[in-house]
C-alpha cells in the first residue's frame, strides 16, 4: 500500500462523523472506508484487498478514535 493510500485512509477515518463508524459493524464500516477512499485515489483489485485486511486489523484502533472524538 502507497503512502498515498494510507494517508487518504486516515484523512477519511478523520474527517467521518464519529457516530457513523461507530455504528456501522466491521464488515460494513470496512466496506465503507473502502469506498470512501476510493473516491480519492485509484485503487486496483489487489491494493484494494489489501486495504480491507488493513482495515480489519486496525478497526479498534478506528473505533477508539471515533469514540474519543465523540466524546469530546
Amino acid at each position: 500500500m502507497t503512502p498515498t493510500i494510507m494517508r487518504q485512509l486516515w484523512s477519511v477515518v478523520e474527517t467521518a462523523q464519529a457516530k457513523l463508524l461507530l455504528q456501522l459493524d466491521d464488515a460494513n464500516l470496512v466496506q465503507w472506508l473502502v469506498k470512501q477512499t476510493e473516491t480519492q485515489v485509484f485503487l486496483d483489485s489487489n491494493q484494494s484487498d489489501y486495504l480491507c485486511h488493513y482495515i480489519q486489523s486496525r478497526l479498534a484502533l478506528i473505533r477508539d478514535i471515533a469514540h474519543e472524538r465523540q466524546c469530546s
